[in-house]
């Protein structure tokens, strides 16, 4: 059956255009002439049957509808950008497409991914960030990097290591101390992570604590966020030790408590049953679930024990 899909050329056309509000800027940027693409909104607008733009002698306005057509069409068209550029940088090459957790990727995985490279120079893993789980059917991903409880379905999981976080300060929330109570940081600003809302919760209770503000104070996406909030002594936050190691080596960060909040939770590998036998995952597999194992016995004796 035929797709009911107007040209390409008409699409573009009516991208730059409604990007500018101008036919003139539009063309200057295609290099064609304000006829030519005059001539292909109007006919995208005839293929439609929809108004996209309002002509006055003033220039051209978005419609409602042109307004909404365009913010799809302009995902549409980077989504084919990307894929394209995709295909002509991989020349042949075996590709992972991996998503992942943002601070885990950027702290622990990106400065132990050059191992990688070396050993599988045919191997080429991209990285994008995904906070949560997704359907990897309506996505180009291979495999994904998150944590959770391994739930997912429709995947096979390989466990990495823990998160166990602790809570760390700017130096100067200490003060003269060397460490906080659990008291004194009830009393401190609690930075709060979005997808750990009952972080805090969860670490008073560890202490058999029942704080009335454990779930107030801002809340940050990210852990990268939480440490540069830490950093600029906006308040405590619980991060996993692993997650800023040179903030704590440098220290830009302090523990404020080697009190570590256990979780039956962990960073796994999630690889979708149908890409299970691709050699390519498999060697990152294996590679990525060595490196977590040899990272974890060279921290077991850590004051802060970084897994359950």
């Amino acid at each position: 059956m035929r797709r009911k899909i107007p040209s390409t050329a008409a699409l573009v056309c009516f991208e730059a255009a409604a990007r500018h509000e101008s036919f003139t800027k539009a063309s200057q940027e295609l290099s064609l002439t304000q006829g030519a693409v005059c001539r292909q909104i109007a006919g995208l607008e005839e293929f439609l049957n929809v108004e996209l733009f309002r002509r006055s002698r003033r220039g051209v306005k978005l419609t409602e509808a042109g307004l909404s057509y365009s913010r799809r069409v302009a995902t549409q068209l980077d989504a084919v950008e990307r894929d394209t550029l995709s295909v002509m940088g991989q020349q042949g090459a075996n590709v992972i497409e991996l998503a992942v957790v943002p601070t885990f990727g950027t702290q622990w995985l990106l400065p132990r991914l050059k191992d990688f490279q070396q050993r599988h120079p045919e191997v080429t893993v991209n990285l994008t960030n995904r906070t949560r789980p997704f359907l990897f059917a309506d996505t180009s991903f291979d495999a994904a990097i998150y944590f959770g409880d391994a739930d997912w379905s429709g995947t096979e999981s390989h466990r990495l290591m823990g998160e166990n976080p602790v809570p760390v300060c700017s130096p100067a929330l200490l003060g003269n101390n060397k460490q906080l109570t659990g008291e004194q940081i009830a009393q401190l600003p609690l930075l709060q992570q979005t997808t750990r809302p009952y972080a805090w919760r969860q670490w008073f209770n560890s202490l058999e604590m029942n704080v009335a503000r454990d779930m107030t104070g801002p809340r940050y996406e990210l852990f990268s966020m939480l440490a540069q909030a830490a950093m600029h002594e906006m308040g405590v936050a619980l991060i996993p030790p692993f997650l800023i190691q040179r903030e704590l080596a440098e220290g830009r960060l302090v523990v404020a408590s080697p009190h570590a909040l256990s979780s039956i939770k962990a960073y796994y590998l999630m690889i979708p049953e149908r890409k299970v036998e691709s050699a390519s995952l498999r060697a990152f597999r294996d590679w990525l679930v060595g490196e977590a194992s040899r990272y974890a016995a060279a921290h077991k004796d850590d004051s802060y024990n970084l897994t359950p």
